[in-house]
């Protein structure tokens, strides 16, 4: 799965779930959420 923002692969737990959070149903990456506030990434998105 890849971040609806930068492209990069999402990487996932043992238990196949994503090291991130859905927003809007799309999926980003925690460097994402830590780079941009949540108006940038729904502005991104």
């Amino acid at each position: 799965m890849k971040c609806a923002v930068c492209n990069e692969k999402i990487e996932q737990t043992f238990l196949e779930k994503i090291k991130g959070t859905f927003v809007k149903k799309k999926p980003v990456c925690n460097a994402c959420q830590k780079k941009y506030s949540k108006e940038e990434i729904l502005k991104k998105i």
